[in-house]
């Protein structure tokens, strides 16, 4: 076997394992990580299974707004997050957005050369501004894995994103999406509920989880109360969970509050580290 064989056949390995972790009821729990720093705290944990990127957090990092991303900057940021995943060993799926339209095809491979091992795709279309039809969205799904077979990685994971329910149309019709996008190959489903409305009920999540076999991703609330936790969303039976930008938001809000004791001349507490 040839050195890009061998090599290949890793990371097919990383994708297979990324892709065991979906188990409808006992998830894989994802904290979303923005950079190599947040990716390097976050790898080191021991219950860490694997890395995830959170575009909206990428795009705050980098001081531009989420639907400013390109894929120049979500990649430059994923470079340096594959390291840290490759370091520790951890599968890493990237969040592509909406695959950058007719870039699709080259993000796939760029994701790939770096090590990556699935993606999120969305399929709400920045440029059109409104939901691919289905039938596109589905042939985009169908793309990525195609492209991601001829680059050596059969068992690339979609986590196939659908907006419906952000444009006003039904959890049924959402659900109906989603189970295209599992019959295209997908291995999860996120029924995306936006920030408006704001996520989704409770209801709708045990719905989605029932009608599509528990390959869901849901996106777990961590800067406002009421939400579901992880047990819960075990008990109703769901595949993946992540929290998106949430992390990076607690953080930051905890970056201002130390920063502020420094401020008013507070002693350093008794387990500070002093470099």
């Amino acid at each position: 076997m040839s050195i890009k064989a061998a090599a290949a056949e890793t990371q097919n390995n990383r994708a297979q394992l990324l892709k065991s972790f979906h188990q409808p009821g006992n998830p894989l729990v994802l904290a979303n990580v923005w950079d190599a720093l947040s990716a390097k705290a976050i790898a080191a944990l021991p219950s860490t299974k694997a890395l995830a990127t959170a575009s909206y957090a990428v795009a705050a990092a980098a001081g531009i707004e989420d639907q400013e991303l390109t894929l120049a900057d979500n990649l430059r940021a994923i470079t340096g997050i594959a390291k840290v995943a490759a370091t520790y060993n951890k599968p890493l799926t990237a969040d592509l957005q909406d695959g950058y339209g007719a870039e699709l095809q080259d993000a796939v491979k760029r994701l790939i050369e770096l090590g990556v091992v699935g993606c999120n795709l969305e399929d709400f279309s920045r440029g059109r501004n409104g939901l691919y039809e289905v039938d596109e969205a589905v042939s985009r799904i169908e793309l990525v894995l195609r492209v991601a077979a001829e680059n050596g990685v059969p068992d690339f994971v979609v986590n196939a994103r659908t907006d419906s329910l952000l444009v006003g149309l039904s959890i049924d019709e959402a659900i109906a999406r989603g189970k295209r996008y599992l019959a295209a190959g997908a291995t999860t489903v996120f029924i995306w509920g936006g920030r408006a409305r704001p996520g989704m009920r409770t209801a709708e999540v045990e719905q989605a989880a029932t009608e599509l076999g528990g390959r869901l991703n849901v996106s777990m609330a961590r800067v406002r109360t009421g939400g579901l936790g992880v047990q819960e969303l075990r008990d109703i039976g769901v595949a993946r969970i992540s929290v998106g930008p949430q992390l990076m938001m607690r953080t930051i809000g905890a970056v201002a509050e130390e920063a502020e004791k420094i401020y008013r001349g507070e002693p350093v507490e008794k387990d500070t580290v002093i470099l």
